[in-house]
């Protein structure tokens, strides 16, 4: 196995774990608290949100997709990523699609425990709720469009 492909896949597992791991623990202590816990006054909050759409709560009206449908979409997302991964030999690619397989597969863990993905972390812009699944996600995106925009100008000089 390349050094690359063992580097993403160690960002899947890192991801999956500190995932998985956050939400137990906030779940446990949102219980407990019963209510949105302030941080940052104002601007940060912890909160137990049920998420039922997609990352940052896009498409999470009524009538969304069932949850085993979202799950194989990540699921599929996940397959075409380690085919790309076997492909790309930029190392922020492989670290782009490490960090957004981890995230898919945090967020599908939640869909087969709970039926939705648990958000935790509001920064009260525009009622967006997330947790480390939708971060990684969010990252790994902007890791492959920086390698690509990097790539393209390698291409172009």
């Amino acid at each position: 196995m390349r050094a690359i492909d063992r580097q993403a896949m160690g960002l899947v597992a890192l991801t999956v774990i500190a995932d998985q791991v956050s939400k137990e623990l906030l779940l446990r202590y949102l219980q407990k608290s019963g209510a949105p816990v302030p941080v940052i006054d104002g601007f940060f909050q912890l909160v137990m949100v049920w998420n039922r759409g997609i990352s940052f709560g896009l498409l999470s009206s009524k009538g969304t997709l069932p949850p085993w449908v979202l799950s194989g979409v990540a699921i599929a997302v996940c397959v075409g990523l380690f085919l790309w991964l076997r492909r790309t030999d930029s190392l922020l690619t492989g670290w782009g699609i490490g960090l957004v397989m981890g995230g898919a597969i945090g967020n599908v863990i939640d869909r087969a425990r709970w039926g939705a993905v648990f958000d935790f972390a509001d920064f009260r812009v525009q009622n967006w709720c997330f947790n480390i699944a939708d971060t990684a996600i969010a990252t790994g995106i902007g890791l492959m469009l920086v390698a690509s925009l990097i790539n393209e100008r390698r291409r172009v000089l």
